[in-house]
């Protein structure tokens, strides 16, 4: 365990909030270097539910453990954007992981492609009515946001 502080680069909660498009464009990005591993593994398993399950935890885990211990994901790395907790420092475990529980519903047998989509555009509705470009997923995550780093 270590005793370093929680900081990203920079005095904690600075930057400007991350502004809609590129926040999608930096989970486009995000979902490219997913697929490029679970794709595979799919063929393998010739896309079944077993594989639509382990997609969907290699998605979840991927976003939690890099906002986690990085405040930044690829994607969001490459368009100059970070994820802060409500306190300016990286988020929580636990407040990654919150905020990207939506990713789980996708793996939800039969409506949680449906269940995705709402969420996506619940999230996106939120963002772009938010003075702080908040989402749903980050009010829920008490307060986590996205600032262009």
């Amino acid at each position: 365990m270590t005793t370093e502080p929680n900081d990203l680069d920079g005095p904690p909660g600075t930057g400007a909030p991350g502004e809609l498009l590129p926040r999608l464009a930096a989970r486009l990005i995000d979902a490219i270097v997913v697929a490029v591993v679970g794709a595979p593994l799919g063929f393998m398993l010739d896309f079944n539910f077993v594989w639509l399950a382990l997609q969907a935890a290699l998605v979840f885990g991927y976003f939690v453990a890099l906002d986690a211990y990085h405040g930044t994901t690829l994607g969001k790395q490459l368009l100059g954007l970070k994820v802060t907790g409500p306190d300016g420092h990286k988020p929580t475990i636990q407040q990654a992981s919150v905020r990207e529980a939506f990713t789980l519903l996708g793996a939800i047998p039969f409506v949680g492609g449906v269940l995705a989509a709402i969420a996506w555009i619940v999230i996106a509705v939120t963002i772009h009515g938010s003075a702080l470009k908040q989402g749903k997923h980050d009010e829920l995550a008490g307060g986590t946001r996205v600032l262009r780093a």
